[in-house]
């Protein structure tokens, strides 16, 4: 996932931030979502780590906490306010067609009993839930401009003697 980075988001506009503590981030990919959460003119609020689902983990049977990465509210263009709980995981622990290794595969069995908790608590409140992953995160919305070929011969020049 990312480079691993870890610490404390110092928040820019605290006035959007609504989390009971500092933001967290866990990796650089989670840092970056709260530069843009931070920043973004269309989120209105946000929060990191600040919600806790009781869930089951299916390879134990206990209950455990799952607490998702963030929580954002914003305003689309129409003008609609929304409110979605996130979670960033690189997409080898969103599905086993992505997962490569056993951990992986382990982790995505695990990650779906809590986002299956997550669906139900937002469903109860009328919020969307959400996995994002390294596609979402680097993807631009930007149309490129495919570059022209240019055909130059593959042969050095000869160099004059």
């Amino acid at each position: 996932m990312g480079k691993w980075q870890k610490g404390v988001y110092q928040v820019q506009n605290p006035q959007k931030y609504i989390g009971a503590k500092f933001p967290t981030y866990r990796s650089s990919w989670e840092k970056r979502f709260c530069v843009m959460c931070d920043t973004h003119p269309n989120i209105l609020k946000w929060a990191s780590e600040n919600i806790k689902i009781p869930y089951t983990n299916p390879a134990t049977g206990r209950i455990h906490n799952y607490i998702p990465d963030f929580l954002i509210q914003y305003m689309d263009e129409s003008g609609v306010h929304h409110t979605e709980l996130i979670e960033i995981k690189p997409s080898g622990q969103t599905t086993l067609e992505n997962a490569r290794s056993l951990s992986e595969k382990q982790a995505v069995i695990i990650n779906s009993a809590k986002w299956a908790a997550a669906q139900e608590w937002c469903k109860k409140r009328d919020i969307k839930f959400r996995v994002i992953n390294e596609q979402h995160i680097f993807a631009t919305n930007k149309k490129r401009n495919p570059k022209k070929r240019i055909s130059k011969s593959r042969i050095p020049p000869k160099r004059k003697k």
